[in-house]
């Protein structure tokens, strides 16, 4: 596989991304912080982990005059992700630990906010807003089986921790423990790749996606979540969407190999593709209005659309891909084909 783009272009909110975010609630105007707010710590140290390894964020520390500015704004926010502005609950709440990564596209400060009363916390992120990233944002909330809670402010964007084991951290803590249900995990990971392809979820390495575990009567459930979406519609080639490339994610791959036939693999990609469809059925006007604004701005780079409608294309041997003229419009495509396979697959014969 092709290196992914180091560093990729941070796409400007358009008016029409700007009036659907004000329509489906994701814009607050009672926010008085911003990202650059943020940047103003004094300094910062390494932040490690239990073990003692770096973690690749930093722990950042504010002046006192800072700290009375900002702190009470991060606990208003919260406030307004969590329980849409009941303030009520900022009593007892306040700021714990301020984190900046400086590894990646979004740079993001991750916010760790803890209840006075037991001290159980939560976290939240402020990054610089990305109108990819809102839009791979939407696509996660509407075609996933996932909901994602974030607020938009002027050119800030805040977004709601995902909580669940990192993939790099199950393989390595959890994927040959004997309680592990290996088939279950198998089965989650080839839908995983279909619902990144189908919407075109790029660079879905172990690090950019958590394992969420829901005990069952008899047994596990498991849900594989993206936390990353930076790279959403924006490389050229096809591989970049589908997790099962990645060699950090080989481990999972040779599950698939291992516990699954091509039959069973193909039942669980059907399975998926049609989720995916009815979805798209019952969000059809929330989807139409986003593929707008994606089309307002292109979100990625003219050679790398050309890559990747022409693969698509010959993937799928589905010619209309070739018509596409943006990334946008190639999402727009490869819904349109899933809704094409799912009516074959549901029609009598």
């Amino acid at each position: 596989m092709s290196i992914i783009s180091k560093k990729k272009k941070t796409y400007p909110i358009g008016k029409y991304l700007r009036s659907y975010l004000r329509k489906n609630n994701r814009e607050e105007n009672n926010i008085h912080l911003d990202y650059s707010d943020l940047r103003r710590f004094e300094y910062a140290r390494p932040l490690l982990d239990r073990h003692g390894n770096d973690t690749l964020w930093e722990s950042v520390q504010y002046a006192p005059n800072d700290r009375k500015e900002i702190f009470p704004e991060l606990t208003h926010i919260y406030a307004l992700l969590r329980t849409e502005g009941d303030t009520s609950v900022m009593k007892h709440l306040q700021v714990a630990r301020v984190d900046y990564c400086t590894f990646g596209n979004s740079n993001p400060f991750r916010v760790r906010i803890v209840n006075q009363y037991n001290d159980n916390y939560d976290y939240f992120y402020v990054k610089t807003a990305d109108a990819s990233r809102i839009y791979g944002l939407e696509l996660e909330h509407v075609l996933s089986p996932n909901r994602i809670a974030y607020l938009v402010q002027n050119n800030t964007l805040i977004e709601e921790h995902i909580a669940g084991i990192p993939g790099d951290m199950f393989i390595s803590n959890y994927l040959n423990h004997p309680e592990t249900n290996q088939v279950r995990l198998a089965k989650e990971f080839v839908k995983f790749n279909e619902r990144c392809l189908v919407r075109l979820l790029g660079d879905m390495r172990a690090y950019n996606f958590v394992i969420d575990i829901t005990p069952d009567f008899d047994d596990v459930q498991y849900r594989i979540r993206s936390i990353d979406f930076d790279q959403q519609s924006y490389e050229g080639q096809k591989e970049v969407y589908m997790p099962r490339f990645f060699k950090e994610n080989r481990p999972f791959a040779e599950l698939c190999e291992k516990h699954l036939n091509e039959a069973t693999i193909l039942q669980y990609q059907r399975e998926e593709q049609s989720m995916i469809a009815v979805r798209c059925r019952k969000s059809q006007v929330r989807l139409q209005e986003l593929e707008m604004c994606a089309l307002e701005i292109d979100l990625s780079e003219p050679d790398k659309v050309q890559q990747l409608k022409k693969e698509l294309a010959g993937f799928y041997q589905n010619d209309s891909f070739l018509q596409c003229s943006s990334m946008g419009s190639i999402v727009k495509a490869s819904l349109r084909n899933i809704l094409d396979i799912h009516h074959k697959q549901v029609l009598p014969h």
